[in-house]
């Protein structure tokens, strides 16, 4: 996480040093160490709602703020720097106590970050906007005032991480059923779950078919039918002919 601006000199470098110091994917000229695009949008933002952190990793501007700024924070951003389009608005568990898989090999600090991203169509320019709060009071204002878009983002990480967003006029389940306990996307819950009580999204599955078409059996079963088909067809023209002779040896002993 970047805190400050890539200083900016004079002194030469290399091609190598100057592709490895555009960690963000760009790459800057030789002889210059210039701080990308990315990377001055992203300090232009974090100057505007007063954060001293940010990054502008793979190219994408990041801004740390305050939890207890948040709302104002997105303000700013949409009316001083243009970003008048919603994206989306989703969370992230950092937590030690993981359910399912192996464990962390690094602990982490546990808490719930809430990113929202903001763009804009005309300059195309985008940043996404990042608060953490502790996991113990996951508690955060509501950014519907501010952009109404964010009801249905805001309903679903409540439902799925277990955030209060304060002030959100209903925040109803979208997937789950009012009965269903715990919150799918938090990192400690226990998925296994599903195979001892019923899953809200659970059907009745059928067996899957044979590789055998039942109707009309196995190959070999069809090249027996046939030739024990041929065979009774056969053995009802034998007795036929048989029968023929039979009537002309009568017809002759008639003679």
């Amino acid at each position: 996480m970047t805190t400050n601006p890539p200083d900016e000199s004079d002194a030469p470098v290399d091609a190598a040093a100057a592709e490895a110091s555009a960690g963000d994917g760009t790459v800057a000229e030789a002889g210059t160490e210039e701080a990308s695009p990315a990377s001055e949008f992203a300090s232009r933002v974090a100057g505007l709602v007063g954060s001293s952190s940010w990054s502008a990793d793979f190219g994408n501007p990041k801004v740390d703020v305050a939890a207890d700024g948040w709302v104002e924070a997105v303000r700013t951003v949409r009316d001083e720097a243009g970003l008048d389009f919603f994206s989306f608005l989703s969370a992230v568990d950092w937590s030690n106590d993981v359910a399912v898989g192996e464990p962390l090999e690094e602990s982490v600090e546990e808490r719930f970050e809430v990113l929202v991203r903001l763009s804009s169509g005309r300059t195309n320019e985008a940043v996404t906007l990042s608060t953490a709060i502790p996991k113990d009071e996951a508690r955060l204002p509501t950014l519907i005032e501010v952009f109404g878009g964010a009801d249905w983002h805001e309903r679903e990480a409540a439902e799925m991480f277990g955030i209060e967003f304060v002030g959100h006029p209903n925040l109803s389940k979208l997937y789950l059923t009012d009965e269903f306990e715990g919150h799918p996307l938090r990192k400690d819950y226990p998925l296994l779950s599903r195979e001892v009580k019923p899953w809200p999204g659970m059907v009745d599955v059928e067996d899957m078919p044979s590789t055998e078409n039942p109707e009309a059996g196995s190959t070999s079963s069809s090249e027996d039918a046939a030739g024990n088909q041929q065979s009774a067809v056969g053995s009802e023209e034998a007795p036929a002919e048989g029968g023929e002779l039979s009537a002309g040896d009568a017809e002759g002993g008639a003679q």
